[in-house]
């Protein structure tokens, strides 16, 4: 698998590949020439109830990962933005961009996890 992921934050650097927001929401402090994307997703992101109800708490993220991955399986809308990414790893290497500040429990690692698993 050619999917890697980071923080927006992070500098972007040769290895990125094609960059994909895949944030819900715009992240803080980062100018749209600044992010320098190829796509924002932002419908692969958890849905709105289910960000709110994980609120980043890692006690929850189990939980979190459950109801996530149901998400990916039955939205239609979060289904064609899977479709596109693997069409851009086909093309080579994709890096799934997040805001979180918790690299460990958040949703881009879930989502990775999914794609590599299909």
């Amino acid at each position: 698998m050619s999917i890697q992921i980071k923080r927006i934050y992070e500098k972007q650097n040769s290895k990125d590949g094609k960059r994909l927001l895949v944030d819900r929401i715009w992240p803080r402090g980062i100018s749209k020439q600044d992010a320098n994307l190829d796509e924002w997703l932002k419908e692969v992101a958890p849905s709105p109830d289910l960000r709110k109800w994980f609120n980043h708490d890692p006690e929850r993220y189990e939980q979190f990962k459950k109801k996530y991955k149901k998400e990916l399986d039955n939205d239609e809308d979060k289904s064609k933005a899977i479709e596109t990414i693997q069409k851009l790893e086909n093309d080579g290497k994709v890096t799934l961009l997040y805001a979180a500040k918790d690299v460990e429990h958040n949703h881009a690692n879930v989502l990775k996890e999914y794609l590599e698993s299909k």
